[in-house]
């Protein structure tokens, strides 16, 4: 929870003052490929690290190097107008700190909750990140609006320190399998073979960067759409913000109550082909109510099914491979800049309606195609 009210508040603060900064669409849609792009880049690496060192340890000093990012961030903010690719570098650098601590807590969860609670844990851990991202969308928003972004920057770093403190009273899970204490290169090297030998863990993969591509870009278009579409501020970007994290958490509560749910890879296709037909939905009016709705519909859809992903990736892997599982995952969600800045050249081109229609087409057609054509994975429990 500490710790997404701090990346809540960033992910509302980057898109408004860079936006705010250059008035381009485009240029937000660089920021949030920043921030994605060492996700790709970092993916094994992380997975590498998260079977090779004691995760709550590796979390504490993630939480630490997040802190220090948004404290520098503070003092560029304060010291006067920075240049928007100052911004962009230190958005890389959170980017960073992310790929680590989402590759890590996920692997962390599975530790805690063990195998026959897999969907329900990871639900609930997602659940908290939603509940976090919402309170920290609309603090965000409303200190934007009375303080300016530089100090907004302080309570991320605040929000941070919160998440690490926590990280230092709770224990090391007893499900923990042993770390991997052979040299990182080695682990490198067995993590390739890991992903050349497991074909379901391929399949997931290319499956996840497909909807992060195609279905996740679309939160880059949020300024946009409060700027020139809805015209609601950047205290009205909060509230969107925060309804997006909303509609994930209710998305959330329902995949959390399933239980042991056996049909996962059935229910994964159906959900991504709803979040391809929501994302068409936002062509069709420019009304806030119906906004409102389509975004938080979309995001229910959005965060059930990437948490889909995320069980089926550690379902199919022996304990000692899951966090090579989750750095799997991270690199896949680590292509998203070619979708951030895709739908923002789209958007330059047909707006903002027009490129969320194409890209919502594609996945809804994808997934579809996907259900039909793998039935090993529309098997999977």
């Amino acid at each position: 929870f500490f710790y997404s009210m701090g990346t809540g508040m960033e992910h509302v603060a980057v898109g408004w003052l860079v936006f705010d900064i250059t008035g381009s669409a485009f240029m937000v849609g660089v920021a949030a490929a920043a921030r994605m792009a060492p996700l790709f880049f970092l993916g094994i690496l992380s997975g590498a690290m998260a079977d090779w060192l004691e995760r709550r340890l590796f979390l504490l000093f993630s939480a630490l190097g997040g802190v220090a990012v948004a404290a520098i961030m503070a003092t560029l903010l304060l010291s006067g107008d920075p240049s928007v690719w100052a911004v962009v570098v230190l958005v890389a650098a959170g980017g960073c700190v992310l790929a680590f601590t989402l590759t890590t807590r996920n692997a962390y969860t599975y530790d805690i909750v063990g195998p026959e609670h897999a969907l329900n844990g990871l639900a609930l851990n997602q659940m908290a990140m939603q509940v976090g991202g919402i309170a920290g969308a609309l603090m965000s928003g409303a200190l934007i609006e009375l303080v300016g972004p530089g100090w907004q920057y302080l309570g991320v770093g605040g929000s941070y320190l919160g998440s690490a403190a926590i990280l230092l009273v709770i224990g090391r899970s007893a499900r923990s399998a042993a770390p991997l204490r052979e040299p990182v290169l080695r682990n490198l090297v067995g993590y390739i073979r890991f992903l050349r030998e497991n074909r379901i863990i391929l399949v997931l993969m290319c499956l996840t960067s497909i909807t992060e591509v195609f279905g996740f870009s679309h939160m880059t278009m949020l300024p946009v759409f409060a700027k020139e579409v809805l015209h609601v501020g950047p205290v009205g970007l909060g509230y969107l913000t925060a309804v997006r994290q909303a509609g994930g958490l209710l998305g959330l509560a329902l995949l959390a109550n399933l239980r042991d749910y056996r049909r996962k890879g059935l229910l994964m296709f159906i959900i991504a082909t709803a979040f391809g037909i929501g994302l068409m939905g936002f062509s069709l009016s420019t009304a806030l109510v119906y906004f409102i709705i389509v975004l938080a519909a979309v995001n229910a859809c959005a965060m059930s099914v990437d948490t889909l992903y995320k069980t089926l990736m550690q379902s199919n892997v022996p304990d000692e491979q899951r966090g090579r599982a989750m750095g799997s995952w991270v690199l896949s969600i680590g292509v998203a800049p070619v979708g951030h800045l895709g739908v923002g050249g789209l958007a330059t081109a047909l707006g903002a309606q027009g490129a969320l229609l194409v890209n919502g087409a594609v996945l809804a057609g994808v997934s579809i195609a996907a259900a039909i054509g793998l039935p090993k994975i529309r098997r999977l429990e």
